[in-house]
């Protein structure tokens, strides 16, 4: 399916090739909101005063209408003639009848002092120019935000923090590795600067024209994605000053108040995963705050007929929807199911249930569901709860569904069984329908689309080899020594893809048909957009089996990036790695930074930084503390229980 560039095309990634800057709305209707504000309080004090004069004015001598005193007795009145209760109107039996009329009297004086009083208010607002009302309605609005940024510093609950290790180091001992370490850190300051420079606030950077950038999954807003998505690369990369100033701009800029609207998911991975990491990684409060804010303003997108989230929320009006090429409006696998990881320690650091609800629902729904041959299509309609096209991929649209299942068990201290369980089952499936062997015994995942196999793979899909490897512990029928392989196989495909291109750099994605191996045949498919994935799986094989090989890949990718991707201003994805000219896209994506540089940080350092039996990272590479659940001290959490 052909997809449009401006809509994400993967549940990891979004792959847009060369996107002008966001454009914002024009306010022209200042002016008209002001003078309709007028009219308005005038139309609101006259019906007022109608209002009174029809229920406060005496209609008859024979009884009294309602009154505010508070020694009378109210009883219906009965008219004697019909003997039926007249509703609404009241006798008032009290002490002293004098005083009642004279409480009436003054009741009446009051409303009509009061109407007097705001017709006069409206009168004189006529009389101001339309800067002075301009002004009074800006103090106004000035106040309600201020109102609402008390309520949001309402401080959270206190939560016994996870014993945090390797958070800094990992300093390798030879000399050769300490000097491609201090290369890809370079790289990122490279980066970090430039983004500093000409895109500052903005989601990301156009390094060529030199100014910021952003795409329709961040909405309409200046959000500073790049800046949320990085922190914690800083942090560990040890560069502090770079990471307090992203600190400030966060304290001083990340507004969620807005009248934008944004992909829950990439929000939920960039945004929340990378403040949840900068919270645990500095132990700074404002990121576990900023973090919370965001995650109410995503609840809406749950509320559908079976709890499925919609793709896109408003984040001002709570309003949600879903990306019109979906198959007939469906969601997303990959998207609402990669939610997991993020909403479990929201719940946890907050002590409110509502997060591990609402994915635990989802859990729940999909376990009830009906799977062509075992295989989870890409799409669900969160109407009717049914499949949408069955199209099942371990690439885009699917592939962190399945990371997502095996990472919620490693989380948990590898006592979620459940979605231990979800996950062999689903391996199981891909590897009898999806994972074949080409001709020249190169092992790929296809995708599965209307009943047959399609032998084509996605450069989003060799994330799978990590997978496999992070997997491999804990397997069913003691197949960790298979699963080990079958992660090698799929980086040493990979690879190739890499290998036989003129830049060394991987397309979108690959064919296995004929003659054609590991290789990109349509034009659409030759593009690198700096993407992380076939980096990421070196680093987990390089981290479970530590086969040189691995950090020598590693290194002819970061090579790559350098000769080819590396432009005055930053870093740019380049449009066709079988070039030896490659044209720029001019894009510095947000997760070049996050991932990208990350795992190739990680790759030539030591395994003390980061280790994977205290650490997990979500799908955009931050990494989230193992909660050690049986820790008594955890449990006191009500989140947790």
């Amino acid at each position: 399916m052909t997809t449009p560039a401006l809509l994400p095309l993967s549940g990891r990634r979004i792959p847009p090739l060369n996107l002008g800057p966001p454009s914002f709305p024009h306010h022209r209707a200042t002016l008209r909101l002001s003078e309709k504000f007028i009219l308005l309080l005038i139309l609101s004090a006259f019906i007022t005063l109608c209002f009174g004069a029809f229920f406060f004015l005496p209609d008859s001598s024979k009884h009294k209408r309602f009154d505010l005193g508070l020694e009378d007795v109210l009883i219906p009145h009965v008219d004697a003639g019909k003997g039926a209760k007249n509703p609404g109107v009241f006798l008032i039996h009290g002490p002293d009848e004098h005083r009642h009329r004279e409480e009436e009297e003054r009741l009446r004086n009051k409303i009509r002092a009061d109407h007097e009083k705001a017709l006069e208010e409206a009168k004189e607002k006529l009389k101001k120019s339309r800067e002075e009302i301009r002004a009074e309605i800006q103090t106004e609005k000035n106040k309600v935000v201020l109102e609402m940024k008390m309520k949001e510093k309402k401080p959270l609950p206190p939560v016994p923090i996870p014993n945090l290790i390797g958070t800094n180091g990992g300093d390798p001992e030879d000399n050769e590795l300490r000097e491609k370490r201090e290369k890809i850190k370079e790289m990122m300051k490279h980066a970090w600067d430039n983004y500093r420079m000409y895109g500052w606030g903005h989601n990301e950077l156009r390094p060529i024209a030199r100014k910021g950038h952003s795409t329709n999954i961040f909405g309409s807003s200046q959000m500073g994605a790049t800046i949320v998505d990085a922190l914690d690369t800083l942090y560990i990369m040890g560069l502090h000053d770079e990471f307090r100033d992203g600190q400030k701009w966060i304290e001083n800029n990340l507004d969620f108040s807005v009248n934008s609207e944004v992909s829950v998911f990439e929000v939920n991975i960039r945004f929340i995963g990378g403040l949840l990491a900068a919270y645990y990684l500095s132990g700074e409060e404002v990121f576990k705050v900023k973090a919370v804010q965001l995650a109410e303003k995503l609840l809406p997108a749950f509320n559908t007929p079976t709890g499925i989230p919609w793709a896109m929320v408003n984040l001002k009006s709570g309003v949600g929807r879903n990306w019109g090429w979906a198959s007939a409006g469906s969601s997303i696998l990959a998207e609402f199911g990669t939610l997991h990881m993020e909403f479990v320690h929201l719940s946890y650091l907050t002590g409110d249930p509502v997060y591990y609800k609402k994915v635990m629902h989802i859990r729940k729904l999909l376990q009830k569901m009906d799977r062509p041959n075992g295989l989870y299509p890409n799409y669900l309609n969160p109407r009717t709860g049914r499949w949408g096209q069955y199209h099942t991929s371990v690439g885009g649209l699917g592939d962190s569904f399945y990371e997502y299942l095996l990472k919620a068990w490693l989380m948990s201290d590898k006592t979620d069984h459940e979605a231990r369980k979800m996950y062999d089952d689903a391996i199981e499936a891909i590897e009898k329908h999806l994972i074949k062997k080409s001709r020249g015994g190169l092992t790929f995942i296809g995708e599965w689309k209307n009943g047959h196999l399609e032998k084509k793979m996605g450069h989003l899909a060799c994330f799978a080899g990590g997978m496999f490897v992070l997997g491999a512990d804990g397997s069913r029928m003691d197949k960790a020594g298979h699963y080990l392989e079958l992660g090698a196989e799929i980086a040493r495909t990979c690879h190739e893809s890499y290998d036989r291109t003129a830049l060394k750099l991987g397309p979108e994605s690959f064919k296995f048909d004929g003659a054609v191996e590991a290789v990109a045949v349509r034009q659409a498919e030759k593009y690198y957009i700096l993407r992380p994935e076939v980096i990421e799986t070196y680093w987990y094989l390089w981290r479970f089996t530590h086969d040189p090989r691995y950090r020598e890949w590693g290194w002819e990718a970061a090579l790559a990036i350098e000769k080819y991707c590396r432009v005055s201003g930053g870093f740019s994805g380049v449009k066709d790695v079988y070039s030896s000219t490659p044209t720029h896209d001019d894009v510095q994506q947000s997760f070049f930074l996050a991932e990208t540089l990350k795992y190739l940080y990680l790759l030539f350092s030591s395994d003390d930084l980061l280790p994977l039996d205290h650490w997990v990272f979500n799908t955009e590479a931050h990494p989230l503390p193992v909660l050690h659940l049986a820790n008594t001290t955890f449990s006191r959490n009500p989140a947790v229980r």
